[in-house]
């Protein structure tokens, strides 16, 4: 399923292969995020062109909408979303945190350190219960409720059909305490392993289909013992790769990795979650992981901040308004190539539906083209170079434009 095929000297960074029913993937990939089965304002066919290797969608909501049973009847989810590559799915359990907790995952970081083992964002409603069994969800939709255990995460994701699962965990917040960060990393092992039992059952039963791969997930938060220990006890589990989850501050993001990937073998893929900020990618693969996912390149676009080489900007800002350039000249996107700022801006400026659809492609593109340029570089050696131009441009942002 996987082949390392270069091993950067001096460093955990390599490029790989991972081979699936729909495809191979060549890594380090950005997989763009499409929670509810598609890249918000952008067809999935732009999606290819525009390099993406794989998708990723997320289990939760397409269990709450359309429901995984319709998904399974449509032939699984690249063909009820006319996505003919790989797909990856995650298993629900940061929904325990976002949904639980009511943070996000940036909020989490960012709020005041207060530990506790009951830890709620101020002004929100606690729409999850964990226990060790499992998690009891209120649907943000309906209010309905709804009970997700390992092995309901398992039959959603096998209904799903992705060529990439997860094993059900629980996200904590940096703010819960220690004894409930060992509390939570024992209950993960303990669905880990009712994962990958029902996961070999339903493969079984449903043996006609495509094989899917599965992953068990590293928690730990930013506890260096708690992070080795879950990589050395899931190792044994016979997962297909791995995930690293949790919420990491961005100062710790390597070193915290660099922990996981020196318990994990060589020859199992290892996928960051939620991460894919221009900056973090370099951390990220220099620290061994292979393939990431976020939510942020598209999020982003629709509020208008996009990616340039030298750092991101606002198209709504007034200085954009008379600019006949392109976003960033050295895109290749199919935006850059056709759109102006000007263009972009009065689109944003007037609320048009298609301001969302031009700044996803364009900032879809940029990371996924940067990762591309990164993989490019390890095997032929120019990744130092790469890097430091990368950074020392993308860090020298221009001054704001006045408004």
């Amino acid at each position: 399923m996987f082949d390392v095929v270069t091993q950067a000297p001096d460093s955990r960074a390599r490029t790989g292969v991972i081979i699936t029913p729909h495809g191979t993937i060549a890594t380090p990939a950005f997989i763009p995020v499409g929670t509810r089965a598609t890249v918000k304002a952008v067809l999935p066919e732009t999606m290819a062109e525009l390099g993406a290797q794989a998708l990723l969608a997320n289990a939760y909501h397409l269990y709450l909408q359309p429901g995984a049973d319709l998904i399974d009847e449509a032939g699984g989810l690249g063909a009820f979303m006319n996505w003919p590559g790989p797909t990856f799915t995650d298993s629900g359990g940061f929904q325990v945190l976002s949904l639980g907790a009511g943070f996000k995952k940036t909020l989490a970081m960012d709020a005041q350190r207060v530990t506790s083992d009951d830890v709620i964002a101020p002004g929100k409603d606690r729409l999850a219960r964990v226990d060790d069994d499992g998690v009891t969800f209120k649907s943000h939709i309906d209010g309905s409720t709804h009970r997700f255990t390992p092995e309901v995460s398992m039959r959603i994701q096998h209904q799903l059909g992705a060529d990439i699962i997860f094993a059900f965990d629980e996200l904590t917040t940096l703010m819960n305490t220690r004894g409930y960060q060992e509390d939570s990393l024992r209950r993960t092992q303990a669905w880990a392993m009712r994962c990958v039992t029902e996961h070999r059952r339903l493969s079984a039963e449903r043996a006609g289909k495509p094989r899917q791969a599965l992953f068990g997930v590293v928690q730990g938060a930013q506890y260096e013992d708690l992070r080795r220990k879950a990589a050395q006890d899931l190792v044994p589990l016979g997962f297909d790769g791995f995930g690293i989850g949790g919420a990491i501050e961005k100062e710790n993001l390597g070193a915290i990795t660099a922990w996981v990937t020196d318990e994990l073998p060589d020859d199992k893929p290892r996928h960051l979650l939620g991460i894919g900020e221009p900056e973090d990618l370099f951390t990220a693969i220099e620290s061994g992981c292979d393939t990431f996912d976020c939510v942020n390149p598209s999020r982003v676009a629709r509020t208008s901040r996009l990616y340039t080489r030298t750092g991101t900007f606002n198209l709504k800002v007034a200085a954009n308004k008379r600019d006949f350039g392109p976003i960033d000249p050295e895109c290749d996107c199919y935006t850059c190539g056709h759109y102006s700022r000007a263009y972009l801006h009065h689109l944003y400026k007037t609320g048009e539906y298609v301001a969302s659809t031009l700044g996803t492609i364009h900032n879809e593109r940029f990371i996924v083209s940067l990762v591309d340029r990164i993989r490019a570089s390890l095997a032929d050696g120019t990744y130092a170079d790469v890097k430091a131009d990368f950074l020392a441009r993308y860090r020298r942002r221009p001054p704001a434009p006045q408004t």
